[in-house]
C-alpha cells in the first residue's frame, strides 16, 4: 500500500470537486473550490476522521467496500478507480468480479432525472445508489447494513416494504428475479459477494432455495409496482431498466402515464421535500 500516494490522490480528487456537481450548495464562505472533507465523508458514509487520516497518510488497510464508496463519492472514472485500488493494496474488483463502479456519467443521467424516482443495482440486485425521489418513494434504504441494501435479501427475508402485490404478482417477480441471479452468476462465477449472497439466501428463504433449484436462467427488465407511500396514498409506476455499458449496473427509473391519477401523485411526492443525493456507504 501506498499511503502517501494515496493520500494524495484523495485531497486532489476532493478538490476538483464543486459542491453543485454532487448537488450541494455552493455557499459564499468557501475558501477553495472543491469539496469540504466533511462532505465527502458523507457522500461515502465514512467518518470525516477517518477520510482526514486517509488524506494525512495515517490510516491503513481500507477495505474495498470503503473504496468503492469513496469512489463513489469522487466521481472516479473508471481507469482512476483501478488505481485507487491499486494504491490500497487490492486488485482491479473488475478483474475477479462484477463492475460495481459508478462512473461520472452515471451520476450525472441520475442529476438529471431529478424528477423521477431513480435507484441503481449492480447485477446482484445490491443497491448502489439512489437519489432524492426515490427515497421519497421507497424510504430510506442507501443508509442502512450492506446486507439489507441488497433488495432479493430484504424481498425473500420479509422486510418492511412500500410495495404492495398480489400473491400471483409476487410469485411471478420471484420468478424472475432468482432467473436473473443465477444469469448473473453465469457472467460472474467468481465474485464473492454474490456467491455469499446465493448461499445465505438459501439457508434462510425455503421461497428462494425451491426457485433457485428449478434452474431458470434470464434478464429482469421491466414491471409495473404499485407503492403504498404513507403519505400520498399508492400509485402504480412502470419500472424501467437502463443498462450501464461496460458494466452490469441497472438504473432503474420509475415513473407514470402523463396526466393520470398515479402522475399527480408522484406530483405530491416531489413537493414534500427530501434529503439530498446519497450513496452507498458500504
Amino acid at each position: 500500500m501506498d499511503r502517501n500516494e494515496l493520500a494524495r490522490c484523495l485531497r486532489h480528487w476532493r478538490d476538483r470537486l464543486s459542491p453543485v456537481s454532487v448537488g450541494l450548495s455552493a455557499g459564499s464562505l468557501r475558501r477553495a473550490p472543491g469539496l469540504r472533507r466533511e462532505e465527502v465523508a458523507h457522500l461515502a458514509g465514512v467518518s470525516v476522521d477517518y477520510l482526514a487520516r486517509l488524506e494525512q497518510g495515517r490510516a491503513g488497510n481500507p477495505s474495498p467496500s470503503v473504496l468503492e464508496a469513496l469512489a463513489r463519492a469522487l466521481r472516479l472514472t473508471d481507469d482512476e478507480n483501478a488505481h485507487l485500488f491499486r494504491l490500497a493494496g487490492h486488485a482491479d474488483p473488475r478483474t475477479n468480479g462484477m463492475t460495481r463502479h459508478m462512473t461520472p456519467g452515471v451520476h450525472r443521467i441520475i442529476d438529471r432525472l431529478a424528477d423521477s424516482p431513480v435507484i441503481v443495482l449492480d447485477a446482484a440486485w445490491q443497491l448502489v445508489a439512489t437519489n432524492p425521489m426515490a427515497t421519497a418513494l421507497l424510504g430510506e434504504m442507501i443508509s442502512e447494513p450492506a446486507r439489507q441494501r441488497n433488495l432479493l435479501w430484504r424481498h425473500f427475508t420479509g422486510m418492511p416494504s412500500r410495495v404492495v402485490a398480489t400473491p400471483e404478482e409476487d410469485a411471478a417477480f420471484e420468478t424472475a428475479a432468482v432467473a436473473d441471479l443465477r444469469a448473473a452468476v453465469g457472467r460472474y462465477p467468481d465474485d464473492v459477494p454474490l456467491r455469499t449472497l446465493i448461499t445465505d439466501l438459501r439457508k434462510v428463504s425455503a421461497r428462494f432455495d425451491k426457485r433457485w433449484q428449478h434452474g431458470s436462467v434470464a434478464r429482469h427488465m421491466a414491471t409495473r409496482k404499485t407503492i403504498l407511500h404513507p403519505q400520498v396514498g399508492p400509485m402504480t409506476l412502470d419500472c424501467d431498466v437502463l443498462t450501464v455499458e461496460g458494466s452490469d449496473l441497472r438504473i432503474v427509473v420509475y415513473t407514470a402515464e402523463p396526466g393520470s391519477s398515479d402522475a399527480r401523485t408522484l406530483s405530491l411526492l416531489n413537493t414534500i421535500g427530501t434529503q439530498r443525493f446519497t450513496a452507498s456507504p458500504e
